[in-house]
């Protein structure tokens, strides 16, 4: 079974492509690939990200308060709406990261966040994630607002499984068309070239990872996908102001 509720410290960090090849090469000396990653270099996660009408939850997320929350519906893949996907709340609380979540049909995820009702309960939904989420969906007025993919490669520690190490790559995002059934095509957050990596830990990271994240001179960074992506878009449509402005002077 997967597990559906965690609480563990999330670093990022962003590289470069050739920092990227020397460190995956250095991490396979302690690490292994995700199952999934054996086989296949990545696998792609699409997410539904909702918001208020005001943004208020990425506009609270960005202030870099000491409690913030969002809430996601997050698929492998394209789904379709008979595929089971994750309706997840994650929350921050001074740096500890808990994210919950439950399994539901595609179909009933989407009726659930629009009407707010929990859907008729089985065996592979989580009972008391359900209930959380329906208290999340009372007090917030939600509707779907991004939609955010990427392709992923991760890494788990061969003596400790529960630190893990992803990379992400390509994240691409649209505002329009907001269906994980829809595809997974939008237009690109970040260059090519960059790639986020997220250290994610229950506990302290062993002492050799320390060493290895020293010697590529790689630092800890605040970077959240959706707040960059938000950012940009308040950039976009400033400018967009801006050149009405002179056209109309």
């Amino acid at each position: 079974m997967a597990i559906e509720v965690f609480n563990r410290h999330e670093n990022k960090y962003l590289l470069n492509s050739e920092t990227y090849e020397m460190l995956t090469r250095k991490l396979k000396e302690y690490m292994e690939l995700d199952e999934y990653n054996k086989t296949h270099q990545f696998y792609t996660i699409s997410n539904l990200y909702y918001d208020t009408r005001d943004n208020h939850l990425i506009r609270t997320s960005l202030a870099k308060p000491k409690y913030k929350e969002k809430l996601r519906l997050r698929a492998y893949g394209v789904p379709s709406m008979e595929d089971k996907v994750y309706l997840e709340i994650k929350k921050k609380v001074n740096g500890m990261v808990n994210k919950r979540r439950t399994k539901l049909v595609l179909e009933e995820a989407y009726e659930f966040v629009n009407t707010g009702e929990k859907p008729e309960f089985k065996k592979y939904m989580n009972q008391q994630v359900l209930n959380e989420l329906e208290y999340f969906l009372k007090v917030y007025d939600l509707t779907p607002k991004l939609y955010l993919a990427y392709d992923r490669q991760a890494f788990f520690a061969i003596d400790n499984r529960d630190l893990r190490l992803t990379f992400d790559t390509n994240i691409r995002t649209r505002r329009e068309d907001l269906r994980l059934e829809a595809g997974d095509h939008g237009n690109k957050l970040l260059d090519d070239d960059v790639w986020l990596m997220e250290v994610k830990a229950e506990k302290c990271v062993p002492v050799w990872l320390v060493k290895i994240l020293s010697e590529y001179k790689l630092y800890r960074t605040s970077f959240s996908k959706y707040g960059t992506e938000y950012k940009s878009m308040l950039k976009k449509q400033l400018e967009m102001r801006e050149n009405e402005c002179l056209m109309n002077y």
